[in-house]
């Protein structure tokens, strides 16, 4: 298959800034290795920076030794010491939504249709403003004003890698996401299979699409690859190439569930998931701040950045009858539908423009989330249902705020942030977390030579192994919360506009 502008890079090895991060995505079912399409081609796009180093090996390589010596205490040591057991806690449900304890907001509506005015109080998930309707921004001194053209029922503008939030409109509004509910779905299948492996369409597989869904061109009785039904996903927002993939997943309703699921790990309480596609359905809702962090995670896995990013490719076509009797398959071009990426007649391709995901329903009406770069920062830009009802207005919206998230960094202060994972946020939460955030910060720097004092003072070697032990924790507590404070992109695919 030959995709044009698909971005070379991001087929490499996880290099750069994120190379020494664990992977926030479920863990692979399947011990297959991961590959390119044999005879696949891609054609690089001018980059606007060159991509930052990753850590020191040394340091990576003292992690690794501290956290060895860790584990062989932990083998001796008692059972106090031991790592607090998982939460028992239920995972939500297929069509339960999100826990009350864990937001301030009011379950979904059981109508699919979203209110006229947003509720008095939303999740304060990343900070109390975030809960407050309307906008929330906080302008410094030089900092533009929000442009007052702006429609949209809720929206977003986020430091992709600090995860500051700059401005936001009605950020925890629970609403029906429509295809940009992909991301999440992507995000929490596509580790799962290499892309290389075929599959062969049954006719089940197809089952359940509502009517009018947006489609790629999947034929039954053929044949398709992980990676050609990738495509068909990000480019065309084909719901029967999610619907394949759900079904090579253990089908529909575990996908549903494994969505939920990851969902609730990213901290994204806004969101309930009924149908993997984002296909309206009762009580099917997500918020611009949720779809944020759904961008951001999957942003991080070189195949999400790659499909996201690309603007047209080759699709396999209909399997027939050539004149000599031979079998023949034809494949025919698929364009991205994000037209920040791909332009329009009257939207020109984004400078910087590097996905993610659009979505349109009768329900949702027109959303977006997009990510950009400029002058070495990157933006992530969620924008939910504009009322103003012109051709491509979600993306004329996007570009306003992306234009003004580019003049207003540095400037405008933060009103919040996107949230770490959970299991992010409890690494940094671990005992010393605290002293070693003094540390990081230019604090009191003797806290592990204290404890190993002490240590000497004991009479047993038990004291010893305790204070041993104390003080590693407190480098495994310094090195994750260094890590934690700042959740970095690897270098992405930057686009110019075309000439």
């Amino acid at each position: 298959m030959t995709q044009l502008h698909t971005p070379k890079a991001s087929r490499n090895q996880e290099t750069g800034r994120l190379s020494f991060m664990a992977s926030v995505s479920p863990p692979r079912f399947r011990l297959r290795p991961r590959g390119g399409v044999p005879g696949a081609t891609s054609h690089p796009v001018a980059c606007t920076f060159s991509s930052v180093p990753a850590p020191k090996k040394t340091v990576r390589r003292s992690l690794l030794v501290t956290s060895a010596a860790l584990s062989s205490l932990a083998l001796t040591a008692p059972a106090a010491l031991a790592a607090p057991s998982p939460s028992t806690s239920p995972s939500p449900s297929a069509s339960a939504s999100p826990s009350p304890s864990a937001s301030a907001s009011p379950s979904p509506s059981a109508s699919a249709s979203p209110s006229a005015t947003p509720p008095a109080n939303m999740s304060s998930v990343g900070g109390t403003r975030l809960g407050q309707p309307g906008t929330q921004v906080d302008l410094g001194s030089g900092a533009p004003v929000i442009p007052k053209d702006i429609t949209a029922r809720s929206w977003i503008v986020a430091d992709a890698e600090s995860g500051e939030v700059l401005a936001a409109h009605n950020a925890h509004w629970r609403l029906p996401p429509a295809s940009t509910m992909k991301m999440l779905f992507a995000d929490t299948v596509l580790p799962k299979f290499p892309r290389s492996e075929k599959h062969k369409v049954v006719p089940a597989d197809l089952a359940g699409m509502g009517a009018g869904s947006s489609m790629v061109g999947i034929k039954e009785g053929e044949t398709y690859t992980v990676h050609d039904l990738w495509l068909g996903v990000f480019l065309r927002s084909g719901n029967d190439a999610v619907h394949v993939l759900s079904a090579m997943n253990g089908g529909v309703d575990n996908t549903v569930k494994e969505m939920n699921e990851h969902a609730e790990e990213l901290q994204a309480l806004d969101t309930n998931v009924v149908t993997p596609d984002g296909y309206d359905a009762p009580r099917q809702v997500s918020s611009a701040y949720d779809l944020t962090l759904f961008a951001r995670s999957g942003l991080q896995k070189k195949d999400f950045r790659e499909y996201c990013s690309t603007v047209r490719a080759k699709f396999p076509g209909e399997t027939k009858k050539g004149k000599k009797g031979k079998s023949v398959r034809e494949s025919f071009e698929i364009q991205n539908t994000n037209r920040l990426l791909s332009g329009d007649s009257d939207v020109p391709v984004y400078q910087g423009i590097a996905g993610v995901k659009n979505g349109n329903t009768t329900n949702a009406g027109a959303t977006f989330t997009g990510v950009a770069e400029r002058n070495g920062r990157v933006l992530l830009v969620t924008v939910m249902n504009p009322s103003k009802d012109e051709h491509n207005e979600v993306y004329k919206e996007t570009a306003k705020l992306f234009d003004w998230g580019f003049q207003a960094a540095g400037k405008a202060r933060a009103v919040g942030e996107l949230v770490p994972p959970k299991s992010a946020a409890q690494a940094s939460a671990q005992p010393g977390a605290n002293a070693s955030a003094g540390q990081a910060g230019g604090g009191d720097s003797s806290t592990v030579p204290r404890t190993k004092a002490a240590a000497e003072e004991s009479s047993g070697g038990m004291g010893i192994a305790f204070a041993i032990t104390g003080g590693l924790l407190v480098l495994l507590a310094a090195a994750a919360f260094l890590v934690n404070r700042r959740w970095p992109l690897p270098d992405l695919v930057r686009r110019r506009p075309r000439p």
